[in-house]
């Protein structure tokens, strides 16, 4: 066998074996490139959408969540609780929901797109307390008019099962409605507006 022949098998084994280890680096060292291109989870917490599963709210209960650094409520309001939205407008700030709390889209009676479902900021707007889920109605501590709702027990705000602030309160405006639509039937996308309702 001649030298020539074997320096150029020995130069083509080298040439497949680098490439194939330079492949294989190549492919390692993007990896961390591609990964950083999916928002973090403190990016999530700084305003990314956050997408929740309805299912996991049974009727009645609240879930929360964070966008934006902040709790969000989601409560899946059981079939009586919009009906009782009507009955105590004469006892609230703004009934009507007049003050920018909401995008237009929930500027109704339920302040929301679907009535089942209210999804709040939960920050008292009053001094920021987080105010606690009451949905009871007429408990002996918030008395008979209590028509269910939150309740800041820091300073006394009361808010309704749509978020509306009750007078005389030190809360001077009804909780605030993030911007979120629907993706389908059981998921909601917090942090991007409804443009088609």
């Amino acid at each position: 066998m001649d030298n020539r022949e074997t320096d150029t098998r020995r130069r083509k084994f080298l040439t497949a074996a680098t490439t194939g280890v330079g492949g294989v680096g190549l492919v390692a060292a993007s990896i961390p490139f591609v990964q950083s291109m999916s928002p973090s989870e403190a990016a999530k917490a700084a305003g990314a959408p956050v997408e929740v599963d309805l299912g996991r709210v049974k009727p009645g209960t609240l879930l929360t969540v964070e966008w934006c650094g902040k709790p969000v409520w989601i409560v899946h309001r059981t079939d009586r609780m919009p009906d009782l939205l009507g009955r105590h407008g004469n006892q609230l700030v703004d009934p009507q929901s007049k003050e920018a709390q909401q995008p237009e889209y929930a500027k109704n009676a339920t302040r929301s797109i679907r009535s089942p479902y209210l999804v709040v900021i939960g920050i008292c707007t009053h001094l920021g307390c987080i105010p606690i889920y009451r949905p009871e109605m007429a408990p002996a501590d918030l008395g008979p008019d209590w028509p269910g709702g939150f309740y800041c027990p820091c300073h006394g705000s009361k808010f309704d099962l749509a978020g509306r602030v009750f007078k005389n309160v030190p809360a001077p405006r009804n909780l605030e409605v993030p911007p979120y639509t629907y993706v389908s039937d059981t998921r909601l996308l917090i942090g991007k507006d409804d443009k088609t309702v």
